[in-house]
């Protein structure tokens, strides 16, 4: 083993040999991480797949969750309400077949005096006001199922709300809590979660369109590792040649 070492120094492959085997460490390392992401996603989507198709549950129970583990995102969940129309707020968005439009949260009265901010769906540029679709205004007491969605902080490039032009543009629950009249003394705080619609049964004229929640997430974590393992082939490969090459030079004649 020392005749080994004795040979790549006088080969001047000390430096190399420690440079390449500090990056192959690295690429595995790397790779080796990717595929536990992939398992960590698998496993994600497996729960959101296996909640939102579940039997919808009470509000009480997710609320009795939330008090708990907080562990609620994408639970099925059962509401029952009236809906208060004139204070319904819209958060700029792209449909994939209809372009550009608007998700319209829609505050719910429970019986029980507790509001819940309902992601009623889609609506194109066109439709924004809601006199244009009157007939999707559904009155007095309504029964609808949907999804739990927690609130998210505003991301880097997101532009700020404009709530005094009713312009959302990310789910600002704070924001439009803050801007939709307050509930009547004494009453219970609101949810402290959103709930997009399911798209069934469909609103009448067919919007806001429901059912726009995203069920699937990027999973290319395989091709990561792959990709970081297919450098680590690639980085011995470049160093064999190369020291094969030194070694051969440095072979007394």
């Amino acid at each position: 083993m020392s005749a080994f070492f004795t040979r790549l120094r006088q080969a001047r492959l000390a430096g190399a040999t420690l440079a390449a085997l500090t990056g192959l460490a690295v690429l595995i390392g790397l790779g080796t991480w990717q595929m536990s992401r992939k398992a960590w996603k698998e496993g994600l989507l497996h729960q959101i797949a296996e909640r939102a198709h579940a039997e919808p549950m009470p509000l009480a129970e997710v609320l009795r969750r939330w008090q708990g583990s907080g562990d609620v995102e994408y639970l099925h969940v059962r509401l029952t309400g009236r809906f208060r129309h004139d204070e319904e707020r819209h958060v700029f968005t792209t449909d994939d077949k209809l372009g550009p439009g608007f998700h319209v949260y829609t505050p719910l009265e429970t019986p029980q005096g507790r509001m819940v901010l309902v992601n009623r769906g889609f609506v194109p540029a066109d439709l924004k006001e809601a006199a244009r679709r009157a007939a999707g205004q559904a009155s007095g007491e309504v029964t609808l199922t949907g999804l739990v969605r927690k609130p998210g902080p505003r991301t880097w490039f997101t532009p700020p709300s404009e709530p005094q032009r009713n312009m959302f543009y990310w789910p600002d629950y704070a924001g439009m809590l803050k801007s939709i009249a307050g509930s009547a003394p004494g009453a219970a705080p609101p949810v402290p979660f959103f709930v997009d619609a399911d798209a069934g049964p469909a609103n009448p004229g067919g919007f806001p369109k429901g059912g726009v929640t995203r069920l699937t997430l990027p999973n290319r974590h395989l091709e990561y590792a792959l990709t970081w393992y297919g450098l680590a082939l690639t980085l011995m490969g470049v160093y064999a040649v190369f020291a094969a090459g030194r070694l051969r030079a440095e072979r007394p004649m």
